[in-house]
């Protein structure tokens, strides 16, 4: 099994039947394809139904299904939760901001400063779960360690809708062209989300933890937002924290 550390740097694994299920699901959100399937020669009778389903659509997909030993996959793997499967794919073009025009009446989000890929995978999994239309990357990102972000997200980070830009004021200042309302996450000058205003078109910032949202973004609000909490804490949510919640609240005002 490859190093913790390794969840850090760029890969293309993907691991796992959930993983590879999302690569194959998103072809209408990414142009990921898989190269090709390996699997662990031992567990080929518990993989048989997933073995069967691979085969009848390999041909279509493009992709070989190579049976292997569970050295090789362990050397080229980072979990424990692969399950002696895993697909070997392309990368994932990200297109730019200035490439596309949002839904219209949508819920975008940008969440920024997440200091790992589990972390990000998990806010993913949430804002898909509420019912986002897509996520905006910052400049610094964790898509390049993709396999990993799959897996911490259940496979949300494929099916999904992303779009990167350098500047999270000019995402701001994107969105409102299209008259969505910029609703940031913060403390200064904020209301509780209870008392905001959700209704999309909604675009979201979360900032990090430990750094927040710099001005210039917050700048750009229309309205800054607080997550109000059950008793007296100087802490703060986690980024994937904070995206769930305020996630779920946008999606409760406009059920």
């Amino acid at each position: 099994m490859r190093k913790e550390s390794d969840n850090r740097t760029p890969s293309t694994v993907f691991e796992g039947m959930t993983s590879i299920r999302a690569v194959l699901s998103a072809p209408k959100t990414n142009d990921r394809k898989i190269i090709r399937i390996l699997f662990d020669g031992t567990k080929k009778e518990a993989r048989r139904k997933d073995l069967s389903y691979l085969s009848a659509i390999s041909e279509k997909n493009g992709f070989d299904i190579i049976e292997t030993d569970r050295e090789t996959i362990e050397r080229i793997t980072t979990g424990n939760t692969h399950g002696g499967i895993i697909a070997e794919c392309t990368g994932r073009t990200i297109p730019s901001l200035d490439e596309t025009a949002p839904v219209k009446n949508g819920f975008y989000v940008m969440p920024d400063g997440i200091e790992d890929p589990y972390n990000f995978g998990y806010a993913v999994r949430s804002i898909w779960a509420a019912g986002a239309d897509g996520i905006v990357l910052p400049e610094r990102n964790w898509m390049s360690a993709a396999g990993v972000v799959c897996r911490s997200s259940a496979g949300a980070s494929e099916m999904l809708g992303m779009l990167g830009t350098a500047d999270p004021a000019g995402a701001c200042r994107f969105f409102k062209d299209y008259g969505y309302k910029v609703v940031c996450a913060g403390i200064r000058d904020s209301v509780s989300m209870y008392d905001a205003d959700l209704r999309k078109p909604v675009f979201l910032v979360i900032g990090g933890e430990k750094r927040g949202i710099a001005r210039s973004v917050l700048e750009e609000a229309d309205v800054t937002v607080r997550i109000d909490y059950g008793r007296p804490f100087r802490g703060s949510l986690s980024t994937a924290s904070a995206a769930a919640v305020l996630s779920y609240e946008i999606l409760r005002q406009n059920r």
